[in-house]
C-alpha cells in the first residue's frame, strides 16, 4: 500500500511541475512577443505580428485572469481623430447692429469651422498598418492617431469598404506594437471577451462581456441589401469612440472590430456588434494588396429559411441554412450543379445556419478560389465544388488605382475578351465599384466603360493608372481627366474630372 501511495504521489508531483513549466515558458513567450518586434512573423493576412501562441485551453469562468489580455493589448489600440476642412464658401452673417444702423458693411462672410470625429483603431502590423471602421475615416481630410503612449502620428488612408465598414491606415515607423489575429470562427458563444477602445476620448479603456450570438445579421439603418452583415454580438460595453477598437479573447488575440450599437439613447444599452476578424483581416488585406476588396460570389439570391412562404417550405427538409430563390446570370453555383429549392448548409464543411453566415464564409475567399457546398435537396444531403467569381462573372482581380484610389473613389477591372466582342469594342476598362470621390460627385456609375482618357486608349488599368498620376504630378494649375466612354445603357458619354485638391 505504501508503494502504491508513493507512485501515486510522485505521479502528481510530476504533473504539477510540469503544468507549472509550461504556464511559466507560455507567459514568458506572451511578454517576449510583445516586447521583442524581432519574433514577428507575416501573418496569414500577409501582415506582421508576433508568433501566436498555442494549445491554449479554456478553463472556469471564476479562474480566468483578464489582466494578461489587457496589458497585452491595450498599447497596440490607437485614438484616431479625423478632421474634414469646412466649405470654403462661408456663409452670410448679417449683423442687426450694421442692417439697421448703416456702419460699414452690412453683412460679412462666416467661416464655418472644420468637423471633427473621433474614434479607434488596431495596430496590425510592426511596421504601422491600421484596421478602423470606414464611418470613423469617412470624408476626413486629416488623419491623426495617437498611440497608448501619448506619440502622435499622421496617417495616412490605405483604402476603405463601406460594404464592411472596414477601413485600412498606414502610419509611419517600426517595432510597432500589435494584436495577433486570432480564429473567430473558433469562438463560442458564452465565451469571454474583452472590448479594448477610446469611448468619449478615455483612452485605453477595457471592458469586459461574453458573445450573446455570432452571425447575427444586423440593419444598420442603409437598407443597403449588399452590405455584408455577419456580426459578433456581445455584452461588452461599447460606447461612441469604440468604433473600430479592438474585441479580443482572453488570450489577447483580435477577433473583431467593433463597430456598432443598438441604442436609442446613442449610449451602450446592452448590445454591441463587431465585424468577425475572419472578414476584417481579408478586407484589410486586399486593401494592402489591390486598393480594393476581391469580393466573390456564388452567383445565388437567397433567403433565410425561417423567412420561406409556405409554397416554398413544402420541399424543405431543414430548419436553418440559405435557401436558393434564384441564380445571377453567370453563376457558379448554378454550373456546378446547385438547383432552386436546395438549402445551403455548409462552406467547407463550416455551418451556416442563416444568409449572413453564408455571407461571412463566401466573403473571406476571392474570385477563383475553389469551396466546397454542401446543400440539403429534399431531404438527402449533396456536395459540390465551384470556382468563385467575381460581381463582373469572371475572376479577374479588380484593381485600385494606386494612391489616387481613394480620390477617384472608385475600383476597376480589365474588359474580358467577350465584354469587348459584345460591346464591339477592341480596348476599355470597367468600372467596377464607386464609392465616396471623384467618380461619384461626376456622375460616373458602376459599370461605365471608360475608353479614351486625356486623348489616349485605355487598353489596361495599368495605363489608366499611369494617366492619372502623370495628370496628378503635373505643374500645371489644370489638373483635369477628360474622359470617354461608354454607360450602361449602351450610350457614349463624356466627363471632365477636376484631380485638383
Amino acid at each position: 500500500m505504501k508503494k502504491v501511495w508513493k507512485n501515486v504521489l510522485g505521479i502528481t508531483l510530476v504533473a504539477a511541475i510540469s503544468a507549472g513549466a509550461a504556464i511559466g515558458t507560455s507567459t514568458y513567450l506572451i511578454n517576449k512577443n510583445q516586447q521583442d518586434a524581432s519574433y514577428a512573423v507575416e501573418s496569414e493576412y500577409g501582415f506582421k505580428q508576433p508568433v501566436r501562441l498555442a494549445n491554449y485551453n479554456t478553463v472556469a469562468a471564476e479562474n480566468i485572469d483578464f489582466t494578461v489580455a489587457a496589458e497585452s493589448t491595450v498599447h497596440a489600440v490607437v485614438h484616431i481623430k479625423s478632421t474634414t476642412k469646412a466649405s470654403q464658401e462661408g456663409r452670410q452673417y448679417i449683423d442687426p447692429f450694421e442692417y439697421f444702423f448703416g456702419f460699414g458693411n452690412r453683412g460679412y462672410q462666416r467661416q464655418p469651422s472644420p468637423r471633427v470625429g473621433f474614434g479607434s483603431g488596431v495596430i496590425i502590423s510592426t511596421d504601422g498598418y491600421i484596421i478602423t471602421n470606414n464611418h470613423v475615416i469617412e470624408g476626413a481630410d486629416e488623419l491623426e492617431v495617437t498611440l497608448n503612449d501619448s506619440r502622435k502620428f499622421a496617417a495616412k488612408l490605405i483604402g476603405s469598404d463601406p460594404m464592411t465598414d472596414i477601413a485600412l491606415l498606414k502610419i509611419e515607423g517600426k517595432d510597432f506594437p500589435t494584436i495577433p489575429f486570432g480564429d473567430s470562427d473558433k469562438l463560442k458563444v458564452g465565451e469571454w471577451v474583452l472590448a479594448v477602445g477610446n469611448p468619449f476620448n478615455l483612452t485605453s479603456t477595457v471592458t469586459a462581456g461574453i458573445v450573446s450570438a455570432k452571425g447575427r445579421g444586423v440593419m444598420a439603418g442603409s437598407g443597403d441589401i449588399n452590405k455584408i452583415s455577419s456580426y459578433i454580438q456581445t455584452d461588452a460595453a461599447v460606447n461612441p469612440g469604440n468604433s473600430g477598437g479592438a474585441l479580443v479573447n482572453t488570450k489577447g488575440e483580435l477577433i473583431g472590430i467593433n463597430t456598432m450599437i443598438l441604442s436609442e439613447t446613442g449610449n451602450f444599452a446592452g448590445y454591441s456588434f463587431a465585424v468577425p476578424i475572419s472578414i476584417a483581416g481579408k478586407v484589410a488585406s486586399d486593401l494592402k494588396q489591390y486598393g480594393t476588396v476581391q469580393r466573390a460570389i456564388l452567383g445565388v439570391s437567397i433567403l433565410d429559411v425561417k423567412n420561406l412562404t409556405d409554397e416554398q417550405k413544402e420541399k424543405v427538409k431543414v430548419l436553418e441554412g440559405a435557401y436558393v430563390a434564384d441564380f445571377a446570370t453567370r453563376s457558379s453555383a448554378k454550373e456546378a450543379g446547385v438547383e432552386v429549392g436546395d438549402v445551403i448548409t455548409a462552406v467547407n464543411d463550416v455551418k451556416v445556419r442563416s444568409v449572413s453566415a453564408l455571407q461571412e464564409q463566401v466573403n473571406r475567399y476571392r474570385p477563383g478560389d475553389k469551396v466546397k457546398v454542401t446543400v440539403d435537396r429534399n431531404g438527402s444531403t449533396k456536395t459540390f465544388t465551384m470556382e468563385l467569381r467575381n460581381m463582373q462573372g469572371n475572376t479577374d482581380v479588380v484593381k485600385g488605382v494606386g494612391d489616387s484610389a481613394e480620390l477617384l473613389g472608385a475600383a476597376f477591372s480589365d474588359l474580358t475578351a467577350k465584354q469587348k466582342q459584345q460591346l464591339g469594342i477592341s480596348y476599355g476598362i470597367q468600372v467596377s465599384g464607386v464609392t465616396n470621390g471623384k467618380f461619384r460627385d461626376a456622375g460616373i456609375q458602376k459599370g461605365y466603360i471608360i475608353m479614351i482618357v486625356n486623348d489616349q486608349k485605355m487598353s489596361s488599368i495599368d495605363e489608366f493608372e499611369k494617366v492619372v498620376d502623370k495628370v496628378l504630378k503635373s505643374n500645371s494649375e489644370d489638373k483635369v481627366l477628360f474622359i470617354k466612354g461608354i454607360s450602361s445603357n449602351g450610350r457614349t458619354r463624356y466627363y471632365a474630372i477636376d484631380l485638383a485638391q
